[in-house]
Order: C-alpha cells, then sequence, then structure tokens
C-alpha cells in the first residue's frame, strides 16, 4: 500500500526537496530561453572577451617595464652628453679659453708672453683650434701649469714642446720674476664640433704679451 509524502520520515522529505532545487536550478540553467541559460550564455562570452584583454594587459606591463628602462638609458645619456659638450664644446669659445689657459698659468705662477691663435683645422667629426705660447717660469711651476691645463673642463693637447735654461744675468725689456729658470714655446690644441669655420684666408690673432 503506498504512503503519502506527508508521512515520509523528514530525513526523505529534506533529501527530496534538495534533489528537486537541483534538478530545478540545472534545467533552468542549461534550458534555452531560461533566464539563468541567459546569464550563463553571457558569462561564458564575457570570459571569452576577457581572456584576450589579460594577454593585452601582460603584454602592456612588459612595455611599461621597458618604457623604465628605456628612460633610465635616456637620462644617463643625457648626462653623458652634457659631459661631452662641457669638453668640446659645439662653439669655439675662444675668450672663456684663454681665460681658462690664464688663470691656470697665473695659479702656477707661470708668466704667458704671448698667446697666438692658429687656423681652425677641420677634421671629420670635430675641428681643432691651436694657439701657440710663449711662456717662462720657475721649472716646477711649469710642470704644474702643464698638469692644470690637462685638468681642465676642455680638452687640451700640448705639442711642439721646446724649453730652454735661462741664462744667469739676462737682460731685457721684459721683467723676469724672481726664480724663473726656463722659458718655453709649445702649442696647445682644443676642439669643438661647431661646423662654422673662419675663413683660410683669415690671419691668426695675436694676444697682447702680458707680464
Amino acid at each position: 500500500m503506498a504512503t503519502s509524502f506527508r508521512d515520509w520520515p523528514w530525513p526523505l522529505q529534506a533529501l527530496f526537496y534538495a534533489a528537486l532545487a537541483v534538478a530545478l536550478v540545472l534545467a533552468g540553467y542549461y534550458v534555452p530561453g531560461s533566464p539563468l541559460a541567459s546569464v550563463r550564455s553571457d558569462l561564458e562570452s564575457a570570459q571569452s572577451e576577457l581572456k584576450p584583454l589579460q594577454a593585452d594587459v601582460e603584454s602592456l606591463r612588459v612595455y611599461r617595464q621597458r618604457r623604465t628602462e628605456l628612460q633610465a638609458d635616456m637620462d644617463a645619456l643625457q648626462k653623458q652628453l652634457a659631459t661631452l659638450q662641457t669638453i668640446v664644446p659645439e662653439e669655439k669659445q675662444t675668450d672663456q679659453f684663454i681665460l681658462m689657459v690664464d688663470r691656470a698659468a697665473n695659479s702656477s705662477g707661470v708668466t704667458i708672453r704671448s698667446l697666438t691663435a692658429g687656423p681652425v683645422d677641420q677634421q671629420p667629426y670635430y675641428f681643432e683650434m691651436p694657439f701657440g705660447i710663449q711662456a717662462d717660469g720657475p721649472y716646477y711651476s711649469v710642470m704644474d701649469f702643464f698638469s692644470k691645463m690637462g685638468r681642465l673642463s676642455r680638452i687640451i693637447n700640448v705639442g711642439d714642446l721646446k724649453l730652454d735654461a735661462i741664462a744667469a744675468g739676462r737682460s731685457g725689456k721684459a721683467h723676469i720674476a724672481p726664480g724663473t729658470s726656463v722659458e718655453g714655446t709649445f702649442t696647445i690644441t682644443t676642439f669643438f664640433t661647431s661646423p662654422a669655420l673662419e675663413q683660410a684666408s683669415a690671419k691668426p690673432a695675436k694676444a697682447k704679451s702680458r707680464r
């Protein structure tokens, strides 16, 4: 004899209701046209669109990191360029250069008798600007002068160096500072990168002798 549902034990009734709820949910989730099926379809579509977006985000993160590295490299190159523009400027800056050399001579106790600018010589990527110098002073002061020129902010090459001892009791119009033992002539050459050149026929300028 069949028993009614109400006569079932309560655990069986609870199990029945749970199974019925699961069946209804599954039916609503998979049956076409149901609200749950529509939500499920939208969710799957969104997930399919999300995957390529996630891939794009990952690739953009790589580019962002690379951009930071490139910016650091650019900053380092800018600093190097600023340093190079100091030691090899774009313009000749003749007056500033002569003042730098003159200060180095004064601080070393060397007297520059004459400074003559030579013709600018064009090279493939830069220009050479030579100066002929006649100077005298104590031997170690002259050596200190050369050392200080080597530490100036601009590159300086020294060539054609000729040093001679000054004879004791030498007379002349120029005043000789006490302790002066050597006199010499040499050429110093500095560099710049400007394409503007003086005319080859221009005569080299000659600085006045100083005491």
